[in-house]
């Protein structure tokens, strides 16, 4: 089930928590959502799950509008909130039988659905117990659990592993991956190597605007327009680096703390420095060691885009 989520806009007076934002999710793809704190993620969520009501613009979920079906784009949707909202006096298995019930999953196949649920989370072990006497990571899984009872085309999941120790993250995105292949899946995370592994597509909002949109591989290549080198040089330091900046390829140059000889030199735009940096050191007698390429991450991207 595809989402297309055109123009929307949320606004609190004056301010714009979401800034006339399109784009669109199409079925089987798993799309990470990221921002710095205050971008606009959770409530852009928020305006697709039906929860709060946009200031402008239209969310449709195969065809049906947030506007004038909400309750029939509810029924579709699996929600799992930022803050998990749980019943904590309520055993597992009578909150997920709760949650069956309000969502209108068929009588007959409740007791099925929850069984199911506690086997996909993990939930076998603690199943007898009341959610208040679950450690945290134990209540995300039930949140989990709660947004797929109804077994939903769409799954919101705002920040889904909180809490989580690092294998139960992997079984989560194992989980998350498996359900991608048949749902439409749009998660929110701080953990940008948790949406690297997870997700095709990845969106960046910051200040409400959408300012990227692609897979890591491509917002990486987008990202690194100047060549980026590491170079480690046997020789008198200052005479390097001066000889280094007097390339004509060469924009910075800046030595790497902690690794004695070692540089990092960026090019200037759509320029290469390797062959003039080896012909200088063959020119100057000076030994290179190592030359190796730098990789844009992920976090350099996301730090380029919203700070």
């Amino acid at each position: 089930m595809s989402i297309v989520i055109e123009n929307l806009t949320k606004k609190y007076g004056v301010q714009k928590a979401v800034n006339n934002i399109s784009f669109e999710v199409k079925t089987g793809e798993v799309v990470g959502f990221l921002g710095p704190n205050g971008a606009g993620k959770s409530t852009t969520m928020k305006m697709i799950t039906c929860f709060m009501a946009p200031s402008s613009g239209d969310v449709r979920l195969d065809g049906l509008s947030v506007l004038d079906k909400p309750e029939e784009v509810k029924k579709k949707i699996g929600y799992l909130p930022e803050h998990n909202p749980l019943y904590l006096d309520m055993p597992i298995v009578e909150y997920l039988r709760f949650a069956a019930e309000i969502q209108g999953v068929e009588k007959s196949l409740i007791s099925k659905r929850i069984g199911e649920m506690i086997d996909m989370c993990g939930l076998d072990l603690e199943k007898h117990k009341k959610i208040g006497e679950l450690s945290k990571g134990y209540r995300q899984r039930v949140g989990i659990a709660q947004a797929m009872i109804h077994d939903p085309e769409v799954l919101i999941l705002d920040e889904p592993t909180t809490g989580l120790d690092p294998n139960q993250i992997i079984e989560i995105r194992k989980l998350i991956k498996e359900l991608g292949k048949e749902k439409t899946v749009i998660l929110s995370s701080h953990i940008l190597s948790e949406v690297e592994a997870t997700c095709d597509r990845i969106l960046i909002i910051n200040r409400g605007r959408i300012v990227a949109d692609g897979s890591s591989d491509t917002l990486r290549q987008q990202a690194q327009g100047q060549e980026v080198l590491t170079v480690n040089i046997e020789g008198e330091l200052e005479s390097i680096k001066t000889g280094l900046l007097e390339l004509a390829s060469v924009e910075k140059v800046s030595v790497v703390d902690g690794k004695e000889g070692f540089f990092q030199v960026q090019s200037k735009p759509e320029q290469k420095s390797r062959k003039a940096i080896f012909d200088m050191c063959v020119d100057k007698k000076w030994y290179l060691m190592e030359m190796t390429g730098t990789e844009t991450s992920l976090e350099d991207v996301f730090r380029d885009l919203t700070n």
